[in-house]
């Protein structure tokens, strides 16, 4: 066995040092471009005297925090991502997808060494010996075997170290769509509670609004029974208050849905989500902005670097594809001992063992493995344009969010001089109609101005939040300074307890 052994061992050192067929992967590099946006952006946005309304500073070549969502300081909105990091189903099942491909990779490791097995056997065996020539006497004898059998495939043009690598750039995939899940998770989860803030805002002052025409239209009713204004004029303010009654129940529902849908991002059901409800009032709103370089946003994007992987993935398929076509080469031996008896097994009479080789080259396949070659050429060029697709929509995400934070910033500005202005207007048309001067209709347009006006505002403060997380969500998430993304992905692939 000894004798087997020396020289298979270093032929396996020997063909895992040479080449491998296939071209060999090279990260793509990254667009030189020098900003995000088509003009440059200042570098303050502009500020509003409300919640939510503070100038935020864009910081170019700034690092992002690993735990961004701490920048809007709300113990809330930490609370809820770090629940739902830990519990979300989907989180564990790219947890699960990722230990998955790390496992394949092992198993296709193995394909680099010695293939040894044992074996061992007895049989109890009845001869007749009228077959050779002795009479019609049989012999009835026991039959011990046992042997230990080795195969090696001498990966020669490398179609072995191709696949692995193709399985290693897969598992890198998983690993990159687990931060993708991760990111796309905690920016869901801020997304929807700050929604829910906003629905709950715009129900708050909904019913404010309704309390305040119900009084109007008690007053109207008495004015009408003292005869000093029209049944129009009650009808209209019944009408008014009427269609203002009619979005609460949409409100409630939209409000309901989104607590519905936080339940189920931090990993439970609708009946056990109990968390109160964000105040809009006290969300603070990041004021430094972090903006990475253009160049870094590759290294930074989970999405880019997973496409990344399927483009090494499909580089290392056109090696296995080759390899496929040129020859295989395998060695075997075996070592063993048999005897029709116990004591014969440890004689050298009984001593048997075997040394071979062979090689296998295809000929004729019909044009199969031609065909998988540049099919596997063919799935090469569609990875790197989905890779270039990829890169160029991830450009267009932070530009996106860059422009609607800058825009949305002069939008709340200006929806603030708007309620300013309709509240004014609302009380310049009651007090003109409570002096006579002024007719009930201007007074009907004003509250509905006023009305708009209010919920605009919500809305456009609400949308610097959703606005910030975008931002964030598109520039990477900062996943590379969270000290607990190494443990978690050693521990989901078997590495840590």
């Amino acid at each position: 066995m000894r004798f087997a052994a020396t020289p298979l061992l270093g032929l396996c050192l020997a063909v895992q040092a040479g080449c491998a067929v296939g071209p060999d992967f090279h990260p793509p590099e990254a667009p030189p471009s020098v900003r995000f946006t088509e003009n440059a952006l200042p570098d303050r946005t502009a500020a509003a005297a409300t919640p939510g309304g503070s100038a935020q500073n864009l910081t170019p070549d700034r690092d992002i925090p690993g735990a961004w969502w701490e920048l809007f300081r709300s113990s809330q909105i930490t609370a809820l991502v770090i629940q739902a990091l830990k519990a979300n189903p989907d989180v564990a099942a790219a947890q699960a997808t990722l230990r998955q491909a790390r496992e394949n990779v092992r198993a296709e490791q193995g394909a680099l060494l010695p293939q040894v097995s044992a074996s061992a056997g007895l049989q109890r065996q009845r001869e007749s010996l009228a077959g050779f020539g002795f009479g019609g006497g049989s012999s009835t004898f026991s039959l011990y075997t046992s042997a230990l059998n080795v195969s090696y495939t001498l990966d020669a043009f490398g179609g072995i170290r191709r696949q692995i690598e193709q399985l290693n750039a897969q598992a890198e995939y998983e690993r990159f769509q687990l931060e993708a899940t991760d990111l796309t998770l905690a920016a869901n989860v801020i997304d929807a509670a700050i929604t829910e803030a906003s629905l709950q805002a715009q129900i708050d002052t909904t019913r404010d609004i309704i309390r305040a025409d119900t009084d109007a239209l008690n007053l109207t009713r008495q004015r009408f029974q003292l005869g000093g204004v029209s049944q129009v004029d009650v009808l209209q303010q019944q009408s008014l208050l009427d269609t203002q009654v009619a979005t609460l129940p949409g409100l409630r529902k939209q409000l309901q849905q989104t607590r519905n849908q936080l339940a189920v991002y931090l990993g439970g059901h609708p009946d056990e989500y109990a968390t109160p409800t964000l105040d809009l009032d006290r969300l603070m709103l990041p004021e430094d902005l972090p903006i990475s370089l253009p160049s870094k946003l590759v290294e930074q994007r989970p999405d880019i670097r997973a496409f990344g992987a399927l483009l090494h993935s499909a580089t290392a398929a056109v090696g296995v594809a080759t390899a496929n076509m040129l020859p295989q080469i395998s060695l075997t031996g075996s070592y063993g001992r048999d005897g029709t008896d116990l004591s014969n097994l440890f004689t050298p009479a009984g001593i048997v063992w075997s040394i071979a080789s062979s090689v296998s080259q295809p000929i004729f396949e019909g044009g199969t493995l031609l065909a998988r070659r540049r099919a596997a050429q063919a799935a090469l060029d569609v990875a790197a344009w989905q890779y270039s697709s990829t890169v160029n929509t991830a450009f267009q995400n932070v530009a996106n969010a860059l422009v609607a934070i800058e825009r949305d910033a002069e939008t709340l500005q200006a929806s603030l001089a708007a309620q300013k202005t309709a509240a004014a207007s609302l009380a310049v048309a009651r007090s003109q109609y409570a002096a006579g001067a002024g007719t009930y209709l201007n007074v009907l347009t004003a509250e509905q101005s006023d009305f708009s006006a209010r919920l605009n505002l919500i809305a456009a403060r609400a949308a610097r939040f959703t606005d910030t997380v975008a931002l964030f969500q598109a520039l990477g998430g900062g996943w590379w300074n969270r000290s607990d993304v190494d443990q978690k992905v050693a521990r989901c692939c078997g590495v840590l307890p």
